[in-house]
């Protein structure tokens, strides 16, 4: 309970100090299990638990506030993070995750800004060590770690999971200690910071951040020589070119994508592909069960 509350009272730091007084009057229990905050221009900040959403405060938010937020957030420089702020999103120090909405401008057809502010959603980023264990054992027939796709909804630990996967693989803690390269593209994963994770992945780990994932996971493959490469959010036909590669380059894969069940990423030509190329031999599901989560192994072949 305590790391988690820790978390919870570094992801309030990017708060305008109004909000973050109110963020911090959750006990540390609650702290600990809080996942998200959501502030709404016009409407009070709210709080997200597992079992559901709550006010904190009376006050509304400001818009303001929402501004002052990412200036906060961007340490004042918000030309260094104009590309994340263009995908919607901007990446705060410990990985937690601060998404934005507004009135978007488009410049030749794309994002190029988004202001005014409407409502921000911060998601606080947990290291759960130890997630892993229980599935570890399965992923690894004859003690070698297999191709593994973590599938849940949004919100339900798929990074968490990916994390503590790595890092059990890297500490070779229950298989075979292994070469793990990350591609990191949102910080989300790692979170460095002047170069050094700020999240434990595990002592045989590299990490490349902040370029997309395909190329990410390419320069990688190219420079690194892993055993094992992860990423997080399979998105684009560039990912899944990316992974097609180095699956041929016999690196052994771990990924996440949205999604409840197989059906669903069956139905979506972007993960049909690699399905039916049997790019990936294990599939974890996540979903909850009342206030805590339950991990479902799949064989994919």
């Amino acid at each position: 309970m305590e790391q988690g509350a820790r978390a919870y009272q570094q992801a309030v730091q990017v708060l305008p100090q109004r909000l973050r007084r109110e963020a911090l009057c959750l006990s540390p229990a609650e702290q600990a299990r809080a996942e998200e905050l959501r502030l709404r221009a016009g409407w009070p900040m709210t709080v997200v638990f597992p079992e559901g959403e709550r006010p904190l405060g009376e006050r509304p938010v400001e818009p303001g506030e929402l501004e002052q937020l990412v200036e906060i957030a961007s340490h004042a420089s918000l030309h260094a993070v104009l590309d994340q702020l263009r995908r919607g999103y901007l990446t705060c120090p410990g990985g937690h995750r601060l998404g934005l909405c507004g009135t978007a401008h488009l410049q030749e057809g794309a994002i190029a800004n988004l202001r005014p502010l409407s409502s921000a959603s911060l998601r606080v980023a947990r290291q759960v060590q130890g997630a892993a264990r229980s599935v570890l054992d399965q992923l690894c027939p004859g003690g070698r770690l297999e191709s593994t796709l973590i599938l849940a909804p949004p919100g339900l630990g798929k990074t968490t999971l990916l994390r503590d996967l790595v890092r059990l693989v890297s500490e070779g803690e229950g298989c075979t200690p292994l070469r793990v390269s990350v591609a990191d593209e949102r910080g989300e994963i790692a979170a460095l910071c002047n170069g050094a994770p700020q999240l434990e992945v595990g002592r045989r780990t590299d990490v490349v951040e902040g370029c997309p994932k395909a190329q990410g996971l390419l320069l990688l493959l190219r420079a690194m020589n892993p055993q094992v490469l992860a990423a997080d959010e399979i998105t684009a036909p560039e990912d899944v070119a990316a992974f097609r590669m180095a699956a041929g380059c016999g690196a052994v894969l771990l990924a996440t994508a949205h999604g409840a069940a197989q059906e669903d990423l069956r139905r979506r030509p972007l993960y049909r592909a690699l399905l039916e190329e049997h790019i990936f031999r294990w599939l974890v599901r996540i979903r909850r069960t009342g206030g805590g989560r339950q991990y479902l192994i799949e064989e994919l072949r």
